[in-house]
């Protein structure tokens, strides 16, 4: 609290007339020196008076409470800082501009600490913090603005108020930097699955000044396979790329360092691409009419994504009753088109109660064996025929299908149930209906028809009577094959005894044989949900190992992960950067984009002022390279006055306060100066009469 004394004036009459009066007087005042009339000099005094009781002049003291001005420094703490020296070289001046001001008892400083986090898709935003930080301040108590960064803003749209000057601004790192950087040029966002795609990519580098560099790119595709480019610097390079399933394909890129690079952080880019599948073609071979032959085809025609080719083998070749061929409503079996010339066209071929008739020779049987180990699906819908020696175990397709049969028919009701693996694979987990293992029986529908039969391999998900496989699903090759040992799952679609989940679980197995990524038994995921990188391990083990995540700056994590259910374990990571993150536990490898998959932050890393530099000069404040010219001082500089030197930048000194009280003393009481003016009319009339 200080005091503050000033005379102000309350004149009676408007200021022309005293300035005339006293004009008058003056002019009489003269006349009267000069003709050296005795006592003029009293009425000089009387004028005075009067003049001065016209004038009401008074004495204003006032009480004011002094307001520290506000200045700010606004810390980068980006991704970007964090790249060799700058973060230590960053805390240094910080330091040394709070001690600068700890004797400043008018200056208040705010820290304001921008980490990049809830922006990180907009890179760093520094004057919006800036901002911000003055929203509850006077205008008439900021002192100035001091931004600790590497000059890697991208919210220079931001219109500052005009009250935030000046803006200094304290680069952290140097002007020779170079470094090299991967961008991501053009990547679609959604492919067909089968056909070919490309990505273009450009190899930047910047601050060497050399345009004949090459570099080298590796690049890994979603199938793990890895392959490596040779590129020239600066021009755009098509990368081709197949999509092999639906769903998300991640494809990571990495090109080999440079000589004296920032970082490598920039090195590596990740596009995520959308498998849509054109169309599943299917071809359903049915050995003979039955009940659940349209509930195949129903199911089957009712996908808008399926183009189906249905055959049933009304008229095999052993039956001949003399009917002319221009008389049955038949078509041949083309069979040499469709498991020759066109076989590598279907996605999925579907035996429902097929069995040798001589129908498919074994050549063609041999190339469906085939088609699955080069990666074709193949499901089978077993009838009692699969137990006699016209099954399709007896031909080549032995090689590839995965139950043996006994020869033995159940006709018998069961209810299908899960077994071990049921419960975790991801086409029979949580099926309606399934009951819990070994706590809770199926509530599903029986079945009254089982082909007995021995898994030699793959793996059993559905079992029935005396705990033998109804359903087998296995890999072989690079194809899949299942197995389904009943012919009566139709009855659930009839709603028999309350039905079943049959056409969700038909649909899990098409898309299992499809290759559908969250089908997949085992199987490492990640998904990211802002700061946080939640891992899925899914396997048909009991056991599963830790995962190692390793970060954008090779920093590592193990993450522990816990059974939510069964087959499925999770666990999860809250990270502070952004960036791309590797997951691993031994067997699986993926990756995580946390923050967008190639971030503004790290376009460019180098130390720049040509962002923030006309900021600076548009507010008065000052550019310094801390590693050229050091640590500068602070000073206080008044308004209108420069605020920033070569080393050194100024925080303005406004001086703003508050009247917290005020009082007023008259100078010239009209009773005083009536007594001045009588007292001197009197003397100088006495003066004039000797």
């Amino acid at each position: 609290m200080t005091g503050f004394a000033s005379i102000t004036f309350a004149p009676m009459v408007s200021w022309w007339v005293i300035l005339a009066l006293a004009s008058v007087a003056a002019l009489l005042v003269l006349y009267g020196l000069w003709q050296r009339i005795p006592g003029t000099v009293w009425r000089m005094a009387a004028f005075a008076a009067l003049i001065g009781l016209l004038s009401d002049p008074s004495l204003v003291s006032e009480e004011r409470q002094m307001h520290p001005d506000v200045g700010v420094i606004v810390v980068d703490e980006s991704a970007s800082q964090s790249i060799g020296e700058r973060q230590i070289v960053t805390e240094q001046a910080v330091e040394h501009l709070l001690k600068q001001a700890e004797n400043a008892k008018d200056l208040e400083l705010r820290i304001v600490r921008v980490d990049g986090k809830g922006d990180r898709e907009d890179g760093t935003r520094l004057l919006n913090a800036l901002e911000r930080s003055l929203s509850d301040v006077s205008p008439k108590r900021v002192a100035g603005a001091v931004l600790v960064t590497d000059g890697q803003v991208h919210d220079l749209d931001t219109n500052l108020r005009d009250a935030i000057a000046p803006v200094h601004v304290l680069l952290s790192g140097n002007t020779s930097e170079k470094d090299r950087r991967l961008v991501v040029v053009q990547a679609p966002r959604y492919g067909i699955v089968g056909e070919k795609l490309t990505v273009t990519v450009r190899v930047v580098d910047q601050g060497y000044g050399d345009d004949a560099r090459r570099a080298r790119v590796s690049v890994r595709r979603p199938d793990g396979s890895a392959q490596s480019y040779d590129m020239r610097v600066g021009r755009d390079h098509k990368i081709p790329l197949t999509l092999e399933h639906a769903g998300p394909s991640v494809v990571e890129l990495a090109v080999e360092a440079a000589e004296d690079e920032l970082t490598l952080r920039n090195n590596r880019a990740v596009v995520v691409t959308n498998g849509v599948r054109d169309r599943l073609r299917v071809l359903l071979v049915s050995g003979k009419p039955h009940s659940g032959e349209r509930t195949w085809r129903n199911l089957l025609k009712a996908d808008p994504s399926v183009d189906l080719v249905h055959f049933t083998i009304l008229r095999p070749p052993e039956k001949q009753d003399g009917t002319p061929i221009n008389e049955l409503s038949l078509i041949a079996f083309p069979i040499r088109e469709l498991f020759e010339v066109k076989l590598d066209e279907f996605d999925l071929i579907i035996f429902d109660r097929y069995h040798r008739r001589g129908v498919l020779p074994s050549v063609y049987l041999d190339n469906i064996a085939d088609f699955v180990r080069e990666g074709g699906a193949l499901l089978e819908a077993a009838g009692p025929a699969f137990a006699s020696p016209l099954s399709l175990y007896r031909t080549p397709l032995e090689s590839v299908l995965p139950g043996r049969p006994s020869g033995n028919v159940f006709e018998s009701g069961f209810r299908p149930a899960l077994t071990d693996a049921g419960y975790r694979h991801p086409v029979t987990t949580d099926l309606q209906g399934a009951g819990n293992a070994g706590d809770v029986s199926p509530t599903w529908g029986r079945w009254f028809r089982m082909i007995e039969a021995e898994a030699t391999s793959g793996n059993a998900l559905m079992k029935g009577i005396g705990e033998k496989p109804v359903l087998i699903l296995d890999r072989v090759g690079e194809g899949r094959v299942a197995q389904l040992l009943s012919d009566q799952s139709w009855l659930w679609a009839r709603g028999f005894e309350g039905g079943g989940p049959q056409s969700e679980l038909l649909r899990r197995l098409a898309h299992w044989l499809m290759k559908e990524p969250d089908l997949e038994e085992d199987r490492l995921s990640a998904t990211v949900h802002g700061d946080e990188i939640r891992i899925e391990r899914r396997s048909l083990l009991e056991q599963t190992s830790d995962v190692t995540v390793t970060g954008p700056r090779e920093q590592t994590w193990s993450v522990a992960l816990k059974t939510e259910a069964p087959g499925r374990s999770a666990g999860s990571l809250t990270v502070t950067e952004p960036g791309i993150y590797r997951l691993s536990d031994g067997k699986f490898t993926t990756v995580a984009a946390v923050g967008g998959l190639n971030p503004l932050e790290f376009q460019d890393v180098r130390t720049t002022d040509t962002k923030l530099g006309p900021v600076a000069e548009e507010t008065g404040g000052g550019v310094i390279w801390l590693s050229e010219t050091g640590l500068p001082d602070l000073r206080r500089v008044r308004p209108g006055r420069d605020a920033a030197g070569r080393s050194w930048i100024g925080f303005k000194a406004n001086k703003d306060y508050l009247v917290t009280g005020v009082r007023q003393i008259d100078l010239l009481p009209p009773l005083v100066v009536l007594l001045i003016t009588l007292g001197t009319l009197i003397f100088g009339w006495r003066r004039e009469g000797r």
